[in-house]
């Protein structure tokens, strides 16, 4: 599945070797013969260095190829634009999420209007939806708490509580509001209510049941924020041996991710890896 990709990226560095060639300067330009005019060219590949540091820095940063430091090295400038037209155009619809703030934050003013005239759960739910978007978590448990306070019938209001209830570090309610999510839908949510019920129930000290549940969720659940939110719990037990297994099994299933799916999970193999190093020395 990478021989297409590597094929391309070759081809892309011959290209940016030819272009780099057509655009260099003429001898008799380059010995001043041929004017001193500013050329818009010229001025592109001699401050080009500084688009090559950023692109670099982006590849460590990101966890890229590494292929890409040499097509970078080696195409110039021409090779760090590249870079940053292939990986990074699939992630400029992320920055879509960021301009959404200011309407996102208007609409909760909106909602808090509405809700003095109509304090329905279902106006509470997407208050506390969008301020847990927000990460204004106590705001938004308090509103999942006027939504559930009026109906039961729907899941949603239970998890985004318990999460919540996480995030502000009552483990007791987390798992109280999370139970009541997995015992009807163990994979709610691509198994995440599953992953955040053992971490709360692990931070709080239920170490036994913690264990059950994360035993459970290695079982049912592929995604990589579960699996190394296990490998984390399995090195906090001194299990070094079984993380150690764990993260290799997430690192493994990144030669198979498209590559979609790779920029989505880059910050949980980046995660892989710090673990799988912090299990190694104890492991052996």
């Amino acid at each position: 599945m990478r021989t297409p990709v590597r094929r391309s990226a070759v081809l892309l560095l011959l290209l940016c070797l030819s272009l780099s060639l057509v655009a260099a300067p003429h001898p008799q330009v380059a010995s001043g013969d041929g004017g001193g005019g500013f050329s818009l060219l010229r001025w592109i590949f001699g401050y080009g260095f500084i688009l090559q540091i950023a692109a670099i820095v982006a590849v460590a940063k990101r966890g890229s190829d590494r292929y890409w430091i040499w097509l970078i090295l080696i195409g110039g400038v021409i090779g760090a634009a590249a870079y940053f037209i292939v990986e990074g155009l699939p992630d400029f619809s992320r920055m879509r999420t960021s301009f959404k703030g200011p309407a996102r934050r208007r609409r909760i003013q909106v909602l808090r209007a509405i809700i003095r005239d109509n304090p329905s759960a279902g106006n509470y739910e997407e208050l506390g939806e969008l301020l847990s978007e927000e990460k204004k978590w106590s705001e938004a448990r308090d509103a999942f708490d006027h939504a559930l306070a009026q109906r039961t019938d729907s899941l949603d209001p239970f998890y985004r509580r318990g999460v919540a209830s996480f995030q502000l570090g009552d483990d007791a309610a987390a798992v109280r509001d999370l139970k009541v999510v997995v015992e009807k839908d163990p994979k709610y949510d691509y198994s995440r209510a599953l992953c955040i019920l053992a971490q709360a129930q692990a931070r709080g000290g239920h170490t036994q049941e913690a264990n059950e549940t994360f035993e459970r969720l290695i079982r049912t659940s592929t995604a990589a924020e579960s699996l190394c939110a296990a490998a984390e719990f399995l090195i906090d037990q001194g299990r070094y041996a079984e993380a150690r297994e764990l993260t290799e099994t997430i690192l493994a299933r990144r030669l198979t991710m498209p590559r979609y799916q790779q920029r989505r999970d880059r910050k949980w193999m980046a995660k892989a890896k710090q673990l799988q190093r912090k299990a190694l020395p104890k492991a052996a």
